[in-house]
């Protein structure tokens, strides 16, 4: 790994690394159409990044509460666990990007909101690009947008989170991001992103060329 670059990158997984959101539009929508009720677009946007949590306690309100919180979380998890299992497409470059952060010998994580079985389901289709850390909900205490599961992320790699790169689609992960220490790279999709003296975008991660990360490193640490 060249010693004037990021000491890691580390990778959020839906709508990040996989592009799983279509995945949880229709897990969401089959759970909803249970209890009369259309799910849509605009219920996705508000649930972008999890926790899980408030998801299912979201969905419990919109349904009268017949079921609790911890039901529709459970059910939906099932849900799409089963449609992980089959596989998901990953994004647009981000195969790429992996290959390309291999060939440069950089430390790499994945971190996710997602419970471990969705997380393992993802990484056992991932199996060609070995990720040494991952950190699902389970992991950690409290999940984004608190900052604890990138903590946990750079200490198991043995990095400083502050010469880290986040890569992250949501509000909620780029909040846990840059509460972390971490530069933050977003790639926004179903909502805006601002950016600031911490935070990036970009439209796809095919944009992160090896020249494009050098860009990025030189701004913030140059």
């Amino acid at each position: 790994m060249p010693s004037n670059f990021f000491d890691a990158i580390l990778f959020d997984m839906d709508g990040t690394l996989i592009d799983s959101e279509p995945l949880w539009l229709i897990s969401e929508q089959e759970l909803m159409a249970r209890y009369d009720f259309e799910w849509t677009e605009v219920n996705q946007a508000f649930c972008l990044g999890g926790p899980l949590d408030r998801v299912g306690n979201y969905m419990s309100s919109l349904a009268d509460g017949v079921k609790d919180g911890q039901f529709f979380t459970d059910t939906l998890i099932s849900l799409m666990a089963q449609k992980l299992a089959k596989g998901a497409p990953c994004m647009p470059g981000a195969l790429a990007l992996l290959d390309l952060v291999e060939e440069l010998h950089m430390r790499f994580a994945l971190v996710s909101a997602s419970p471990r079985v969705l997380v393992d389901g993802v990484l056992t289709n991932l199996a060609t690009h070995h990720f040494e850390v991952s950190i699902s909900s389970d992991d950690v205490v409290k999940t984004k947008p608190d900052p604890e599961g990138y903590l946990k992320a750079a200490a198991r790699l043995g990095v400083d989170i502050s010469r880290c790169l986040v890569l992250e689609d949501s509000a909620t992960g780029v909040q846990s991001a840059v509460a972390s220490g971490a530069c933050v790279v977003a790639i926004p999709h179903l909502v805006s992103i601002a950016e600031t003296d911490r935070i990036r975008t970009i439209l796809t991660l095919e944009e992160l060329t090896h020249e494009k990360l050098q860009e990025f490193y030189g701004q913030w640490f140059d």
